[in-house]
């Protein structure tokens, strides 16, 4: 079952139905019923169920949900015994996002992934099907979106490998237009930073999936293999591996925040 939802309100964790000629849409899939488990969609803060409609962390409880971790007893307690804020429960926190309606139940993207940028929730997977299909040097599930706080602001970053033909006197001006102009089209978001990687490069599972935070870690410590790169702010830039004055300090924040 389709279902084509307004994308502004979704980007406020609300589900708008609209019709196919709306220009502002997103079609999401539906998950089906579940037969066997409860399902509920909660504030990840607050813990308090969300009705039909809205957009929540997905909560799962029932008999084939796992008891826990092996030898994690604080991981075990945190993500398999988890308790709405009416007193229901457990639940097992499955870490995605979605919502239900009329019984069906729509999965929109991981919790640990959302980019927030002015209080609006992006999904990072939709961006960066934006980001792919901008330019035909980039090529499919090969690019990573993710946020990072810039002089107190949350700005967008985007990863990208670039296709092997492309990789002698690669367009950089080219791309970062094609890539700023579909994003701001699509989103209304402006993208502060683009760094184009080696083909193969991106961090990945070993299933194959993009390790976002990967690349967010492999952005701030330089150790991307950049081809090149473009920023709004080409003053204070040569490479990202010698942002200086913006990326080593947010990086330096991190790790004392690890320390502490």
């Amino acid at each position: 079952m389709l279902n084509q939802v307004d994308r502004l309100a979704l980007t406020q964790s609300r589900i708008v139905v609209v019709d196919s000629e709306r220009d502002s849409k997103q079609v999401l899939v539906s998950c089906g019923q579940s037969q066997l488990n409860e399902v509920a969609i909660v504030d990840p803060q607050t813990f308090a169920p969300h009705p039909d409609g809205t957009v929540g962390e997905i909560w799962v409880s029932g008999p084939s949900v796992a008891q826990g971790y092996w030898q994690r007893s604080q991981e075990t307690q945190q993500t398999f015994h988890a308790y709405l804020s009416t007193g229901e429960g457990p639940f097992l926190r499955t870490g995605d996002l979605g919502f239900l309606q009329d019984g069906e139940l729509y999965v929109t993207g991981r919790l640990k992934d959302i980019i927030i940028i002015r209080g609006q929730n992006y999904y990072p997977q939709d961006i960066e099907l934006t980001v792919e299909a901008s330019h035909p040097a980039l090529g499919s599930n090969c690019s990573a979106a993710f946020a990072l706080e810039i002089k107190g602001q949350e700005r967008l970053i985007v990863v990208a490998e670039v296709m092997r033909s492309y990789r002698h006197n690669l367009p950089i001006s080219e791309i970062a237009d094609a890539i700023s102009q579909a994003v701001a089209a699509q989103y209304a978001l402006q993208v502060y930073a683009i760094a184009l990687i080696k083909t193969g490069s991106l961090p990945r599972t070993s299933s194959g999936k993009v390790q976002r935070y990967a690349a967010r870690s492999g952005f701030l410590t330089g150790t991307l293999e950049v081809l090149e790169d473009w920023s709004e702010n080409p003053q204070n830039k040569s490479k990202f591996v010698r942002l200086q004055s913006e990326v080593e300090s947010v990086f330096q924040q991190l790790t004392a925040n690890k320390l502490s």
